[in-house]
């Protein structure tokens, strides 16, 4: 890697940080320069726009958790074991999160909404993202006789999501943790729930 892209991938990594602590709206240039250690010129000479600097720092912070779930789904082929490893990563994410500030989606969605339509749409394709692994990993649990069959995976997935992206707020906000842990333990009595039984 070059010096030039050394400090593009700098860039990326102090803003993703900062936007997912401080949100988009609430970081200035000057936090940026801060937070880079460059000046405006610096900044700009590898991104043409704060906007476009946003964009590719969601994905950067977006892209970690990304690594974080292929590491935990790794070598693991029953369903049921694959979408507690996810909520082992909503429980990694708070107790060690990968990016400061937790779910660089939650925190995108929430500051975007109606706000910016770009971001918002970017932070819905990482959703989808979500949504989708779940949806495939319920499907395949289904035809391997792992998850009982009629189970809907649209469902499992809201819920899962819905309750662990609440748990991660929660735990934010309250800067404790064990809200996670409840939401997890939850979760993984509900999972045992959808799991196949031959009797």
């Amino acid at each position: 890697m070059g010096k030039g892209e050394q400090t593009r991938e700098r860039i990326l990594a102090r803003s993703a940080q900062l936007f997912n602590r401080q949100g988009y709206y609430g970081s200035s240039l000057s936090d940026i320069m801060r937070e880079t250690g460059l000046e405006k010129g610096g900044i700009y000479n590898h991104f043409a726009s704060k906007e476009q600097l946003a964009l590719e720092a969601f994905d950067y912070a977006y892209g970690l958790v990304q690594q974080r779930v292929r590491q935990a789904l790794a070598g693991k082929f029953d369903a049921i074991e694959r979408l507690l490893a996810i909520v082992s990563v909503f429980q990694m994410d708070v107790e060690d999160p990968l990016v400061p500030g937790c779910c660089p989606i939650l925190n995108t969605a929430i500051e975007a909404d109606d706000a910016d339509e770009t971001l918002r749409n970017r932070a819905r394709v990482a959703m989808d993202d979500w949504r989708s692994t779940i949806h495939r990993i319920v499907n395949k649990g289904i035809e391997r006789e792992q998850i009982r069959p009629g189970i809907d995976a649209d469902e499992v997935a809201s819920i899962l999501i819905a309750t662990l992206e609440g748990a991660t707020m929660l735990s934010n906000l309250y800067k404790d943790p064990i809200h996670m842990r409840r939401a997890a333990n939850h979760i993984t009595r509900y999972l045992e729930t959808l799991r196949f039984s031959n009797e």
